[in-house]
């Protein structure tokens, strides 16, 4: 097993695109790392630089003590596991998960051992004589990610390996990649789109747009304490409120100032934002803290008013598609609350957990 370390990455491709800028990322032994961000934010790129399938344009890459900048993918040590599965049709499971074994001129008592440990391990031991073809999505990946398993390599590399399946499967696939990081005890660098999948899985998430890095930290630190107003509406589902406005002062209180509503804000915040006074600011809440018991109950909890223009019950929770004339917000409030579509109504806001960012950094101020 081994750390991974990646130091003053950059790639840029013909025609002078910055896919990667300048990415410093320390992945811990026996870590789970999840990268995550948009389409196009170099997540993929990055993946592929540390498995030598993309030529880094300059900086180091460490697994381990060896640099291996210049090492080819084969001699690194690692194991991929694609999104699309990558399976070799016209052979059986068994064969599939063999294959790399036999390259390595591996003996035969040997590969039917790890091939059968893998299987034992992934719940397909009854599928080794089938072919691909004859195997659902879950099962393909399964054997995909039990080719991996094989080669017993210091770190294993996932890309964005569960978007082809249905929904349903992915939180059994979820969970089941979960329990065989548990099981392994190795390295894993697992890239995604979905934030869900990066807050239910990782140790540690790398948020990453636009080719740098956002943020790295654990989910409940990036959900609770983000970086930016990015990192805050790319976490989270629902995504955070943002209300923009500005701060004003009166009566020797700050208040968040907009066309359809005022804020009092915390006397605390009043050293860390009395800079911005008469500035514009983002005010950010999250869904579960707008309308919520906890808001409510709380005496001095400002309120905002708007109407209700979608309502989405949730079973255990209701989702109100809410707009106050000029700002569009979404309330997360519980399940049997009465709400009609074009109800006008009232919902207070948790303010210890508001966050406020500067309009033109978008960086977080408190």
């Amino acid at each position: 097993m081994a750390e991974v370390i990646l130091k003053n990455i950059c790639k840029i491709y013909d025609g002078g695109v910055l896919a990667v800028n300048n990415v410093n990322l320390h992945i811990r032994d026996r870590e789970f790392m999840v990268l995550v961000g948009p389409s196009g934010c170099g997540k993929s790129t990055t993946l592929r630089m540390v498995a030598g399938l993309e030529e880094i344009t300059s900086g180091q890459i460490k697994i381990g003590e060896r640099v291996i900048n210049d090492v080819p993918p084969k001699d690194r040590d690692i194991a991929m596991v694609f999104q699309n599965y990558a399976l070799y049709p016209h052979m059986t499971v068994y064969d599939n998960m063999a294959f790399g074994l036999k390259l390595r001129k591996f003996k035969k008592a040997d590969i039917d051992k790890r091939v059968r440990e893998a299987a034992d391990i992934l719940g397909i031991h009854e599928y080794l004589h089938r072919r691909p073809k004859a195997l659902s999505g879950g099962q393909r990946q399964r054997v995909a990610v039990g080719r991996a398993i094989v080669r017993k390599p210091e770190a294993f590399l996932f890309d964005e390996p569960l978007s082809n399946l249905d929904a349903k499967m992915r939180v059994q696939m979820r969970a089941e990649i979960s329990k065989l990081h548990t099981q392994l005890e190795t390295t894993m660098i697992y890239v995604t789109h979905d934030q869900i999948e990066a807050m239910t899985m990782g140790d540690r998430i790398c948020v990453m747009k636009d080719g740098l890095i956002q943020q790295v930290d654990d989910p409940l630190t990036l959900y609770d304490n983000p970086a930016n107003a990015f990192v805050a509406g790319f976490i989270g589902t629902p995504p955070m409120n943002f209300f923009r406005g500005m701060i004003i002062a009166r009566d020797g209180k700050l208040v968040f100032h907009e066309e359809t509503m005022e804020i009092p804000l915390l006397d605390e915040w009043k050293e860390k934002l009395e800079p911005y006074i008469d500035k514009k600011i983002i005010f950010g809440a999250r869904p579960e803290d707008i309308g919520s018991e906890q808001a409510e109950k709380e005496p001095n909890s400002p309120k905002i008013k708007a109407q209700i223009e979608v309502a989405e019950p949730m079973g255990s929770e209701t989702y109100l598609y809410l707009s106050t004339g000029t700002q569009s917000f979404i309330a997360r409030v519980e399940a049997h609350k009465k709400a009609r579509v074009g109800d006008k109504i009232e919902l207070s806001i948790y303010l210890p957990k508001a966050h406020i960012f500067d309009s033109n950094t978008e960086k977080l101020i408190v």
